[in-house]
C-alpha cells in the first residue's frame, strides 16, 4: 500500500518573492496558510533562483541541473529539454504516480517529461499551435478565447479585477483540477503531485473581493538604494531595468502592490483547500509538502520590476519544506539558512522518498549534511548580462557592460541599499567573491577576464523606446490564433524595444 512511502505535493508559483510572507516579517500582506506551513516544517531562508526568468528556472526544477548544464539562462522557448532523467519519471521509476497540473513551460508544450498525465495552463501560449486544457475549461463553460478579454498584458503591470467568474480564475481552476487528481489516484500506489499556479505573475487580474482585502491596509513603499539615484551612473543593463520603473507615480505603485499581494493571498488560500483535501482523503500526515516559486519580482523596489535582475526581490524565492507527521529529517518551526535553490527540489524530494538520485543532479538535498559554501546565479548572455555570487552574508552581482560591480552587506543591508564595491575596508571580501564569479564563467563569459581581472566590455548608453507590443499582450483566442512563427522571446523589461 501507498503507506510505505510518503507522498509529495509539490507547489510552485510564478513571480513570489521570498520576502513576501507574513513570517518572514513582512506586515503588508496575508499568508495564513504558508505562515502555518512554516511552522509545521522548515523554511529555508536563503534560496536563490539559478537564474530568475520562467523556463530557465524551470528547467532547473525538473532536471536538478543549473543553466550551464541545461542550456538555458535567457529564456528559449524551443529549446527541447535535455537527455536526463527528470524529477517526475524518477518518481515514476520508483513506483509513483506522477501527475502535474498547471504551467509546465516547456517545448514541445504536450511533452509530459516523466509525469504521466499533465493538466495544462501555459497563459495563452499558442503560437505553437496548441490549446492547453484551460482555453479549452473556459471554451467548454462558455466563454472561449476570453481569457485575455480583460485586457490586460502577461509582463506589465497595468491592472483590474478579473473579468469572469471565481470559479473561471485560473487559481481556482488550477486547485480544482489537483484536487480531483489527488482524489482519482490509484491507492496502492504513492503519488508525487506538481500543482504549478501562474500567478501571481501578471497579468495583474486578482478577484474583486482579494483587492478589497487590500484596500485599507498600509502598503509599504517600495524602497530605493542611493545607487539607483543616479541613472547616468549606472551599467548599461541598469539604465534599462530603472528607466522602466519610473513611469509610475507612487500611487499607482501602491495599487499595483496591492493587486499583486491581492494574488498571493488568493493563492495562500486556495493551497488551504488542497491541504483539505489531502486531510480528508486521509493522506495528509504521509504528504510531504514542498511550496516555492521559480523567481521574485522588483516591485517597484530600487525603481525597477519583473524578474531578470539579481537583487533579492527578484533572485530570492521563497522555499518551504514539510514533512510528513513524525519526520526526523525535516524539522518542525525551523529556520535553515544554508544556500539553496531550485536544483535542490529534486535531490530533496527524491532522497526524503528514498529513491536515487541520478548522477547527473547537480543540487543538493536540503536535508542532507553536504553545504555549499557561495552560491551562483546568472541572467541573459547579451549586452543585459549580470552574474552573481553570493557566501549568505555578502553578494556580488557583476555587469560585464561597463564593467559594473555592486556589493552588498546582507547581514545588515538585506534590502541592497549601499553599494560597497570599491571601498577598501570591504576590499579582502569583494576580491575573493570575484574570485569566486570568474570561477563559474563559462560560455564566452571568459573574455571578460584580463590578467586575473574582471575587465567585462566598454560602456553604452541605454535609450528606451515605445513598446507597440505592449509587453507581449494576448488577444482573442477564438477563433483559436494561428500557429505563427514571430518573435516570442518573452518580453523583457530592460529590453530597447
Amino acid at each position: 500500500m501507498s503507506d510505505s512511502k510518503p507522498n509529495v505535493l509539490l507547489i510552485s508559483t510564478d513571480h513570489w518573492p521570498a520576502h513576501l510572507l507574513n513570517i518572514a516579517g513582512f506586515n503588508g500582506i496575508s499568508t495564513p496558510t504558508l505562515d502555518e506551513l512554516s511552522r509545521c516544517g522548515t523554511r529555508f531562508t536563503n534560496t536563490f533562483s539559478e537564474c530568475p526568468v520562467c523556463i530557465p528556472a524551470r528547467r532547473t526544477l525538473q532536471t536538478g541541473l543549473t543553466p550551464r548544464s541545461h542550456g538555458d539562462r535567457m529564456y528559449r522557448e524551443k529549446l527541447e529539454m535535455p537527455d536526463v532523467p527528470t524529477m517526475a519519471q524518477c518518481f515514476r521509476d520508483g513506483g509513483y504516480q506522477a501527475q502535474a497540473v498547471g504551467k509546465l513551460h516547456i517545448f514541445p508544450q504536450r511533452n509530459r517529461i516523466g509525469f504521466d498525465d499533465v493538466i495544462l495552463d501555459e497563459e495563452g501560449r499558442s503560437m505553437y499551435g496548441v490549446t492547453d486544457d484551460y482555453e479549452i475549461f473556459l471554451g467548454d463553460n462558455g466563454h472561449p478565447g476570453a481569457q485575455f478579454a480583460h485586457g490586460m498584458s502577461n509582463n506589465d503591470y497595468v491592472h483590474r479585477p478579473w473579468h469572469l467568474d471565481e470559479k473561471l480564475h485560473p487559481t481556482n481552476w488550477a486547485t480544482e483540477q489537483m484536487s480531483r487528481v489527488i482524489k482519482r489516484r490509484d491507492p496502492t500506489r504513492p503519488g508525487f503531485w506538481f500543482c504549478s499556479y501562474r500567478h501571481p505573475h501578471p497579468p495583474l487580474v486578482p478577484l474583486r473581493d482579494y483587492l478589497d482585502m487590500y484596500r485599507n491596509r498600509e502598503i509599504a513603499p517600495p524602497v530605493h538604494g542611493s545607487w539607483s539615484k543616479d541613472l547616468d551612473a549606472l551599467p548599461y543593463a541598469l539604465q534599462a531595468g530603472v528607466s522602466r520603473g519610473r513611469k509610475y507615480t507612487e500611487a499607482e505603485v501602491l495599487d499595483i502592490q496591492r493587486a499583486f499581494f491581492a494574488l498571493c493571498t488568493h493563492i495562500d488560500h486556495q493551497i488551504r483547500a488542497l491541504l483539505g483535501v489531502l486531510r480528508e482523503e486521509g493522506i495528509l500526515d504521509n504528504t510531504i509538502i514542498c511550496f516555492t516559486s521559480d523567481h521574485g519580482d522588483m516591485l517597484g523596489n530600487h525603481d525597477m520590476w519583473a524578474k531578470r535582475t539579481l537583487f533579492n526581490p527578484s533572485v530570492k524565492v521563497p522555499m518551504i519544506l514539510v514533512g510528513p507527521r513524525g519526520s526526523d529529517r525535516v524539522q518542525g518551526g525551523a529556520q535553515d539558512d544554508r544556500l539553496v535553490g531550485w536544483a535542490d527540489i529534486m535531490p530533496t524530494l527524491l532522497d526524503l522518498c528514498g529513491l536515487d538520485i541520478p548522477d547527473t543532479v547537480e543540487g543538493l538535498s536540503m536535508v542532507g549534511d553536504r553545504k555549499r559554501a557561495y552560491f551562483y546565479s546568472e541572467v541573459a548572455d547579451d549586452d543585459h548580462a549580470s552574474r552573481m555570487v553570493t557566501d549568505g552574508e555578502f553578494k556580488l552581482i557583476y555587469y560585464p557592460v561597463g564593467n559594473y560591480t555592486m556589493l552588498f552587506d546582507l547581514k545588515n543591508d538585506p534590502d541592497e541599499m549601499e553599494n560597497l564595491a570599491g571601498q577598501e575596508r570591504h576590499q579582502e571580501v569583494q576580491s575573493g567573491l570575484e574570485a569566486r564569479l570568474m570561477g563559474e564563467l563559462y560560455g564566452g563569459d571568459e573574455s571578460w577576464v584580463a590578467e586575473g581581472k574582471l575587465v567585462g566590455v566598454s560602456a553604452k548608453p541605454f535609450v528606451r523606446a515605445g513598446d507597440r507590443t505592449l509587453s507581449a499582450q494576448r488577444g482573442s483566442h477564438w477563433p483559436p490564433a494561428p500557429t505563427v512563427d514571430i518573435p516570442q522571446i518573452e518580453w523583457n523589461p530592460t529590453a530597447n524595444n
